[in-house]
């Protein structure tokens, strides 16, 4: 689960970070440098040097593992799933391993092969009602992604940042959210390294969210961190959930090390002139449990509310108070089995006689799924979750409805799901029907031999990469997608024993109903001997620097071994005639290193893999020394090129 949403869940972890001690004398090795890193949660340092250790001989299951760990924690979910892939393939690696590399699986839309993970797990170490879940979330999941719903998502960018922003509350002129400020100075989360969430204001134009700034009241002068906020319609009252920021706080111990927790509590504030007058919600106990993430129903009688307090149904619960005849709030009461698990509920938001909350602890597309339930109090029945695209395999919270109208309704959720900006993002969402539809239609066939490909694995990325629908061919090789206007997008097609092929769809506005159709051409690899170009590698002139655009390249060749582990390649480079042997040769030999060390980087283990630069010593036309040439003959020879060394 993202680290930052686990601030505002169920409280903070400051102090008393697990730490490994050197000897007084002695300079930490390479491990223990990235153990030490691993413990105190900063992986984003730990995990380079564990791709260091894992890139020798003989590398440690460890090593790859906790590579792989980094990776996921990171929420780094591609990198995550290649090296889980290396790491259970090696002797002796965890039984945690394949559940995590089944959840970085589900991350990345590929539910099939996790639900394989999770039955593999099974068969050694036996089910639990988690496995069981997930299983049953695999299967939904496959339906939901290959029958996405009309929500159209759009990633507030005018208000993103490369930090955490989350928690919308819609306000009269705008809205309220929860946000990491970006600052060079102050005191900072151990955890994220970022400074500590405030609340923040943002101008509303229809659906767009824009000039956003740091509230200067008083209540985000605390210490820690602060939001979500919810308001009342009058806006004179603020419900405020924030870190309780004193002395008191629950101390535990967990594998013989003292923590302590600094859990979340509920503050009011009302209006009182030009400042806010702050209170306590009567239900604080911040030396027990936290409270949090308040929401107000629509006659304003009644507060939902989110608390890990004793009497509940698992981790976190939706529990509500009533409003008294005297304007204080009646005890607690939980929302009842409809609504709360013996996972985790949280973050509700109500519109008319509907609750909205985020779960984990149903069977889902994997982290914080949202649902809906009708109903008020502890009385709600038809539980259902939003699918896709609205839940993703990330964590999906704060789903806030602005208005509805006959053809739909548009609102605004909060997500950490891949193609985002930074940890959290906000997005706002539309939910209406399409007049005029955009079909994609097409085949997968074997590049060699032209004959049809069934059942490949399709995946169609928007042009932010995130993932719109993801499903298998058909019997016959087809596929289908409906797709958006003025929307570019691309189609993936995978399947194992073949190199992966794409094609970029540029966004159409059609008058009328309209199908596009490509043909997905994929490479055979199963073949000793066998050789394939990789297509738009380049570099800068006199250079073998990885650029972005041939990463994007290499990151498809990294799929390939992945998903063919007994795979074994050259990867050679390729000058043209222009320029002295030695130079080309030289050169080339670099830039396969390069694109080996690219590779490597990636999880795909160095001793599957040859570098080799071949200068212009392989011309695949007649441009060699002192012949006239094109640009583009000339181009046809500086080439990367796959050779299978063994399958």
């Amino acid at each position: 689960m993202n680290m930052r949403l686990i601030y505002v869940l169920v409280g903070v972890l400051l102090g008393g970070f697990l730490s490994i001690q050197g000897h007084a004398q002695e300079q930490p090795n390479l491990r223990m440098r990235a153990d030490q890193l691993f413990e105190r949660m900063e992986y984003a340092r730990a995990v380079d040097l564990y791709v260091r250790l894992a890139d020798s001989k003989k590398p440690r299951v460890g090593d790859v593992e906790r590579a792989a760990s980094s990776y996921l924690f990171l929420n780094q979910y591609e990198l995550a799933e290649n090296w889980y892939a290396r790491a259970v393939g090696m002797e002796g690696h965890a039984a945690e391993s394949q559940r995590n590399y089944a959840e970085a699986l589900k991350h990345n839309g590929k539910y099939t092969d996790a639900k394989k993970q999770l039955e593999a797990y099974v068969e050694k170490h036996g089910i639990d009602e988690i496995i069981r879940l997930s299983i049953e979330g695999c299967d939904s999941s496959i339906v939901w992604m290959a029958n996405p719903l009309p929500y159209l998502l759009k990633n507030e960018r005018n208000i993103n940042t490369d930090l955490s922003e989350f928690g919308v509350f819609p306000t009269s002129n705008g809205v309220l959210y929860a946000g990491e400020p970006k600052v060079s100075a102050g005191k900072r989360s151990g955890m994220t390294g970022e400074a500590y969430l405030k609340v923040f204001s943002a101008s509303r134009k229809t659906e767009e969210l824009t000039l956003s700034s740091m509230m200067p009241d008083n209540f985000n002068s605390t210490a820690y961190h602060v939001g979500p906020v919810a308001s009342n319609k009058a806006e004179d009252v603020l419900y405020v959930t924030r870190t309780h920021p004193n002395t008191e706080v629950e101390k535990y111990k967990k594998n013989g090390t003292k923590f302590k927790r600094y859990n979340l509590e509920l503050k009011i504030y009302r209006k009182n002139g030009d400042s806010w007058i702050e209170e306590d919600f009567a239900y604080n106990k911040v030396n027990t449990y936290s409270v949090g993430h308040a929401a107000l129903s629509d006659d304003e009688q009644t507060l939902y509310f989110a608390s890990d307090m004793p009497g509940g149904r698992g981790g976190v619960d939706v529990w509500f108070c009533e409003l008294r005849p005297d304007g204080s709030w009646g005890i607690p009461i939980n929302a009842g089995e409809e609504i709360n698990s013996a996972g985790d509920e949280m973050f509700p938001t109500i519109f008319g006689n509907r609750l909205y909350y985020s779960s984990d602890g149903f069977a889902g597309m994997g982290g914080l799924d949202i649902y809906v339930a009708e109903g008020c109090k502890s009385s709600f029945s038809k539980r259902k979750n939003l699918r896709y695209p609205v839940n993703s395999a990330a964590d999906d919270f704060s789903f806030v409805i602005l208005g509805e109208h006959q053809d739909g309704y548009q609102g605004f959720i909060s997500s950490n799901r891949i193609g985002g900006i930074g940890s959290d993002d906000i997005y706002s969402f539309s939910f209406k029907k399409p007049k005029v539809t955009i079909i994609l239609e097409g085949i997968t066939v074997n590049k060699k031999t032209n004959e049809l490909i069934s059942e490949a694995s399709l995946t169609l990325f928007d042009g932010d990469r995130r993932i719109v629908a993801k499903r298998l061919g058909d019997n016959n090789a087809a596929f289908r997608f409906e797709l958006d206007k003025n929307t570019e997008y691309k189609v993936l097609a995978e399947k194992s024993g073949f190199h992966a092929d794409s094609v970029n769809i540029i966004g159409v506005h059609p008058t009328k109903d309209t199908t596009i159709r490509v043909t997905l051409r994929l490479e055979p690899v199963f073949t000793v001997g066998d050789k394939f170009v990789l297509e738009n590698i380049y570099y800068d002139f006199d250079k073998h620097d990885i650029r972005k655009d041939a990463a994007v390249v290499l990151d498809q060749l990294v799929r390939t071994m992945r998903d063919n582990p007994t795979l074994k390649i050259e990867l050679s480079s390729h000058t043209d005639s222009r320029g002295t042997h030695s130079y080309n040769d030289k050169l080339s030999q670099r830039r396969a290193s390069s694109a080996v060390d690219y590779l490597v980087s990636r999880g795909i283990d160095r001793s599957r893999l040859v570098a080799k630069g071949y200068g212009e010593r392989r011309l695949v036309n007649r441009c060699s020394d002192g012949v006239k040439c094109s640009i583009e003959e000339h181009q046809a020879n500086r080439r990367t090129e796959v050779e299978v060394l063994a399958y």
